[in-house]
């Protein structure tokens, strides 16, 4: 099935333009997060343990990272809401139908998320420095 660049279509796209846009931000700023946060851990004279904090900026990178690119908000999945006019202009998802695959691929985003910031904050642990 094709789906239109930035029109709602339940369980695969509820966001437009300015809201992937905003997702991509978060991304960026997780990924800044993720590379100080490293870089602190491993430049200091911590115990090794401390390199788990780096799981909150992968965290906040992974979500940002996936909404995007699958034109996904978690968030608007689990309310049951889209938007694809401007910022914070949100409209109901009618059909329980239709919220409840919504909310079938915000989990899915959720637990790819977490997943990616897991790996990501094993690798770093894992790092023989």
């Amino acid at each position: 099935m094709t789906v239109p660049e930035f029109e709602y279509v339940s369980g695969s796209c509820n966001i437009g333009k300015g809201e992937i846009r905003r997702r991509q931000a978060v991304a960026l700023i997780g990924l800044i997060l993720t590379i100080t946060t490293t870089f602190g851990v491993l430049t200091t004279d911590s115990v090794k343990s401390a390199r788990l904090a780096v799981f909150i900026p992968a965290l906040i990178f992974a979500i940002g990272f996936i909404q995007s690119r699958r034109k996904f908000c978690l968030a608007f999945g689990l309310m049951g809401t889209f938007n694809f006019k401007s910022l914070g202009n949100l409209s109901r998802v009618a059909s329980p139908e239709d919220r409840r695959r919504d909310r079938r691929t915000a989990t899915s985003i959720l637990i790819q998320a977490i997943s990616l910031a897991l790996t990501i904050t094993l690798i770093i642990y894992l790092l023989p420095l």
